[in-house]
């Protein structure tokens, strides 16, 4: 954990008006965290911290690139990371999550450790599916093609152009049970 002691910003002094600080993120700061989606990377991130009485403003802007495998042919690649967060840190009586953009912190917290708010908007900006580069224009070019073409179908094909026929027949046991539904 002492590599995670880098990200600790004192609040206990801070006077209400704007702060800014830079964070490096390296291969320590994933092997110290006890997590397996990201060994290696190299990430940059600006925080604009915005003190107020009653609460503390985040913003985060984090770009870099870390290292993935990739789910089709397991090579390693660099996936790019670009994201900007905003994260309310409320003073309160307690520490609770209250969602995703708010936080309780107690009033009297000298330090906040934002390493573990800086790797979940990161894990967050990666996609769900991990293709490489090289994979991702055979994607593309393979949903560019299949846009415009019927893909499935069930039942018979009818053409917008025939509409002098009659109607289709149903099957009888629909029939059947449609009469029980009116009696």
């Amino acid at each position: 954990m002492n590599a995670l002691r880098a990200y600790d910003i004192n609040i206990v002094g801070l006077e209400n008006k704007r702060y800014e600080y830079d964070f490096e993120s390296g291969d320590a700061f994933f092997a110290a965290l006890d997590q397996e989606l990201i060994h290696k990377g190299n990430v940059q991130t600006h925080i604009v911290l915005d003190k107020s009485e009653t609460m503390i403003r985040l913003d985060f802007h984090i770009a870099g690139t870390v290292e993935q495998i990739c789910d089709r042919s397991l090579d390693e690649y660099d996936e790019l990371v670009q994201t900007r967060q905003m994260l309310l840190l409320k003073f309160g009586d307690h520490n609770e999550e209250l969602s995703d953009e708010i936080e309780l912190i107690e009033r009297n917290t000298a330090t906040i450790n934002v390493a573990r708010y800086i790797f979940e908007f990161i894990s967050l900006s990666l996609p769900m599916k991990r293709l490489h580069p090289r994979f991702r224009d055979e994607d593309e070019q393979d949903n560019d093609e299949s846009n415009g073409k019927l893909i499935y179908s069930s039942g018979t094909a009818t053409d917008s152009e025939d509409d002098d026929q009659p109607a289709p027949v149903t099957d009888p046991r629909w029939d059947m049970l449609r009469k029980l539904n009116d009696n």
